[in-house]
């Protein structure tokens, strides 16, 4: 009743009101001031409890609720009728309250962490634009942004040309890769499917990212197709190994095509051979694919980039400049040093009603067909601004940085009882052991490290439930 009330004042206060099916179509779809002040007060909220506490270690890194509790806090069920501005922004408090601060100075849990100011305004202001990037006639500005970005990123890794683009995700980057090297092993399969070819065999370390297996399985290639080969004590590939599994593949009758080497491994931090491993590759003519999502930001660093010697002849390289460098998730590239359109080749639909050939500008700037999504996330920008705002030094003094505290951690361990480190680390992965004083006087016995084994989970919950909760 009071809808359609509503319906009718509209209507007398526009004249020249046009309706359809009910709906009054040149009226408001919203009320933009009310939405507009919705939009000022949540962006001080934003301000108060997210930025301005980022670095404030008095925070909590995580209020810990149960899920079950948490259901309940957040109030999660969605009705037929809105909610008033007051309850929304209440909602925002509450999402703010409960969530985990990655910006906090103590948080340690995954390969990212801390907070950038000018990437997070590069995300604001393309959240506020929200583009779409797949043709420069709708998003012309990012286009050239990421164009210019890679070019780059490209340079720091030594190649004199070569193409890429932004990804969801260095597992998505893993992935193209590994479709692109099949697409160059055989073409064909683009148009003709799986049928008909040869067992096609990959060989990734033991110590590597878990995408690995996951792209295998989605691309029909096959997880036990995967040939994980042996590392050292320090978590490296061993190129022997890897010369052993290329020929026993081929004495199987299989057909090897890509080899995929880790730049940085998520728990050891260790850099692969690339050197040794490029040269398996060369005599035997595979693809090799760098995974230096974490390890890449390296190479912006004089000090740390021999790190990656001889990633310059990789086919292809997935870095994440989301990780050390801060740029804010998501933000993944994945280059490729061939320049002739192999990767527009390879992922290329064609679709006539978006990439038409004659429009009035330079169509090779339409990258979109050039990715497997069509809507694409202008993650570019987030490292461009970041980029511009610091400078490649500014950039540089962070790998240092992290890789100084890294050293001074080591030094700490090695002082403090109860802690045995793991190995001299390379990277900013820093592995080691606490030991309980109950386990302490135990000897190394398969019944010491099925207790050790215990303590690690305890610890961790340990702060959930007092007021410095650190995950």
């Amino acid at each position: 009743m009071e809808v359609g009330i509503c319906k009718q004042e509209m209507l007398q206060k526009k004249k020249n009101a046009v309706l359809v099916d009910g709906v009054i179509l040149n009226g408001p779809i919203m009320d933009s001031k009310a939405g507009e002040k919705f939009v000022e007060e949540a962006c001080k909220i934003i301000m108060e409890e997210v930025i301005r506490k980022a670095d404030d270690v008095t925070e909590k890194v995580c209020e810990w609720q149960a899920p079950e509790t948490l259901k309940q806090i957040l109030d999660l069920e969605m009705r037929d009728t809105g909610e008033s501005h007051q309850k929304l922004l209440q909602l925002c408090r509450d999402v703010i309250q409960y969530s985990v601060k990655t910006s906090h100075p103590r948080f340690f849990n995954q390969l990212y962490a801390g907070i950038d100011y000018y990437s997070l305004v590069a995300r604001f202001i393309t959240e506020a634009l929200n583009p779409s990037v797949y043709t420069y006639e709708v998003s012309p500005v990012f286009l050239l942004v990421e164009e210019a970005v890679i070019k780059k990123m490209i340079e720091f890794i030594g190649w004199e040309e070569g193409d890429g683009l932004f990804n969801p995700g260095g597992s998505v980057s893993n992935m193209y890769a590994m479709n692109l090297a099949r697409y160059k092993f055989c073409p064909e399969i683009k148009e003709k499917g799986l049928s008909g070819l040869p067992r096609l065999v990959l060989f990734a370390s033991e110590e590597c990212h878990y995408s690995m297996k996951k792209a295998a399985s989605f691309l029909g290639i096959g997880t036990e197709n995967v040939y994980f080969i042996k590392t050292d004590e320090r978590g490296k590939m061993v190129p022997e190994e890897l010369e052993k599994q290329v020929q026993r593949a081929r004495k199987e009758g299989s057909a090897p095509f890509l080899v995929c080497a880790t730049a940085g491994t998520t728990v050891l931090g260790a850099f692969d051979p690339l050197d040794s491993i490029a040269d398996i590759c060369e005599k035997h003519g595979l693809w090799l694919h760098v995974d230096a999502s974490w390890g890449g930001s390296a190479l912006v660093s004089r000090k740390h980039r021999r790190l990656l010697h001889g990633i310059h002849r990789a086919d292809s390289v997935a870095w994440n400049p989301h990780k050390m460098l801060l740029a804010g998730i998501q933000c993944c590239a994945l280059l490729v040093k061939d320049n002739s359109g192999l990767l527009k080749k390879c992922y290329s639909a064609k679709a006539a009603y978006l990439f038409q050939q004659d429009k009035f500008y330079d169509v090779s700037y339409d990258t979109g067909d050039k990715s497997i999504q069509c809507s694409r996330r202008p993650d570019a920008f987030k490292f461009w601004l970041m980029w511009k705002a610091l400078g490649t030094t500014g950039l540089e003094e962070r790998v240092n940085r992290a890789l100084a505290l890294a050293r001074y951690l080591v030094e700490e361990i090695k002082k403090r009882e109860g802690f045995q480190l793991l190995l001299e680390p390379e990277y900013a992965n820093v592995c080691f052991w606490y030991i309980p004083p109950s386990l302490r006087k135990m000897e190394d016995r398969p019944e010491f490290w099925q207790k050790l084994h215990q303590s690690s989970p305890a610890v961790k919950f340990t702060p959930v439930s007092s007021p410095g909760c650190m995950l």
